[in-house]
């Protein structure tokens, strides 16, 4: 049933568009409600308003708390129409039906986003009129439209002006379907923030509210469908809230391995690039050259580096561009048929040139999705890591944990080098990164090679060894003299046998197995330098 629209409720924080829609509303003989700003706004574009006190009877109070908490407002809101009952006691005590609601709630994430905010303030930016009119008209959507987003407002006069000034049950079903939505929203964003501001990390009901940002072709495989939402509370820059700067639309896959990747870069300060396969390191490296970095991570893997996603913590220069582009015909020699491509680049920036020189790449340029995050220097946030089980939610903090450098132990008689830090240091951020069990062979900042997510570390030592022997020798890199970085502690000695094999001098891992001693004991024997970390980083 087509429900013709007579009186309209309006009360919106944010005045954009506001007068010109209640303008044409009033032009098609509607009765327009409001009160405070918003009826300055209609009042200033020319449209006769009544003011909610004046309807009510009775006058704002206690500082514009309590304006619309009136029977009549919500009696008017929730009546049913066709409801004897209901019908009597509107007679009964004065009250007019409203046909339309429209509200425009305080913005309290926007206010507690802003540098400063104290609690006091945060509390008053938490609308409460606003969510009971807008949960009141929603529920009674079977009579009354809800408007709760300026983009709604010409949808409603379009289908007003089609209708001789009736709103569809369809229309009016998806708006408060949006309405809830919203409001669920809005409670989630107040709880958090309160919960953080009491320092509960983990409260008896939590909630997560994102917003749909795009649908996906669809999920990790063609039978699954899939879409994008963004959080609101991603304060540092992330694959979420990056530019998309064009390219193919981004997959469900894309999303989760170019945050795969972004996140390996964002624990370097110096320059560095990664190449991320299945959410999996395929290739990374730090240089002081940034295109030097980008060589040596895609020898990492180069057979996994096809198809893969490539994070820069720093803007993509024309000559990087240049790299990625002519990768095949400068460095792949005949690694693959058809030459290398990339799915996505991720980056800070792109500077003046490097998206044409891209584009301009036969093959696949046209193609590969540009993110730009902006600048990824600064604080990371405390926002929880989310996975879901069937029937149950598993929630944890993020692993924002880097180099714990104070609680490390060399365990064994020979001493690391400096040349060895520095590769431990970076071979355990990789590994960090890596899927579990995960080793890492690193020399020189560079992957030589990764084993991830085998059933036993053994497994994955051997892996690794056997992809940095597969694309190192061939391209005048040595892997004697590696480091090995395992994300959990040793079992059993047999791994270290494996990193010997490879050549690898150090090793990097974060102790506390009963066999410990016998680890050590094996390391000396082998001639290998052993530092414990006391933490480790499982990836599941």
């Amino acid at each position: 049933m087509n429900v013709r629209i007579q009186r309209a409720l309006i009360s919106v924080f944010d005045k954009t568009g506001i007068a010109v829609f209640a303008k044409a509303l009033a032009e098609m003989g509607v009765e327009i409600i409001s009160s405070g700003g918003t009826a300055k706004a209609i009042e200033a574009a020319g449209v006769k308003v009544r003011l909610v006190q004046e309807w009510t009877g009775f006058p704002e109070m206690l500082g514009h708390r309590v304006v619309t908490l009136h029977p009549k407002v919500h009696g008017g809101i929730l009546a049913l129409r066709d409801d004897p009952q209901h019908r009597a006691d509107m007679a009964r005590y004065g009250i007019q039906p409203v046909d339309l609601v429209c509200v425009g709630l305080y913005p309290f994430e926007q206010a507690i986003a802003k540098e400063g905010c104290r609690l006091d303030d945060a509390v008053e930016m938490i609308d409460i009129g606003g969510p009971a009119m807008v949960r009141a008209a929603a529920k009674n959507h079977k009579y009354v439209t809800v408007v709760t987003a300026g983009e709604q407002y010409q949808e409603v006069l379009a289908e007003m002006r089609k209708n001789k000034g009736a709103v569809s049950p369809a229309l009016r079903s998806r708006l408060a379907r949006a309405a809830f939505a919203l409001t669920a929203h809005y409670d989630a964003a107040i709880s958090h923030y309160l919960c953080q501001q009491a320092g509960e990390d983990f409260p008896d009901r939590i909630s997560f509210s994102y917003t749909k940002a795009a649908d996906l072709r669809y999920g990790e495989n063609p039978h699954q469908q899939a879409a994008f939402y963004f959080g609101a509370d991603a304060a540092e820059p992330c694959v979420g809230h990056a530019s998309f700067l064009g390219g193919r639309p981004i997959s469900y896959n894309n999303y989760f391995d170019a945050n795969a990747a972004l996140e390996l870069v964002k624990e370097f300060d110096e320059p560095a690039v990664a190449i991320i396969k299945h959410s999996n390191p395929a290739g990374c490296a730090i240089d002081a050259d940034l295109v030097e970095a980008y060589r040596k991570a895609y020898f990492g893997d180069v057979n996994a580096a096809m198809g893969g996603i490539i994070a820069v913590n720093r803007p993509v220069t024309t000559d990087l561009a240049r790299a990625i582009t002519a990768t095949y015909r400068r460095w792949g020699k005949d690694r693959g048929a058809g030459g290398f491509y990339a799915e996505v680049v991720i980056a800070p920036g792109f500077k003046d040139g490097a998206v044409e020189l891209i584009r301009a790449r036969e093959g696949w340029g046209a193609d590969v999705r540009l993110l730009e995050t902006g600048e990824l220097r600064g604080a990371r946030n405390g926002e929880k890591f989310l996975r879901y089980i069937v029937g149950g939610l598993l929630v944890q903090d993020r692993d924002l944990l880097g180099l714990n450098e104070s609680d490390w132990k060399v365990v064994t008689k020979r001493k690391p080098d400096d040349r060895q830090f520095a590769d431990m240091r970076f071979a355990w951020l990789v590994c960090k990164h890596t899927k579990s069990n995960a080793i890492v062979l690193a020399k020189d900042r560079a992957l030589l090679g990764a084993g991830a997510g085998q059933m036993s570390r053994v497994n994955s030592a051997r892996l690794a060894g056997q992809i940095a022997r597969a694309y190192a020798g061939g391209e005048g890199i040595d892997t004697r003299g590696c480091v090995l970085a395992s994300d959990a502690f040793f079992p059993f000695p047999d791994s270290l046998d494996w990193a010997a094999d490879v050549g690898a001098t150090a090793v990097i891992e974060p102790g506390g197995s009963k066999k410990d001693d016998d680890v050590v004991a094996r390391a000396d024997e082998l001639g290998l330098a052993m530092i414990f970390t006391g933490t480790r980083h499982f990836n599941h």
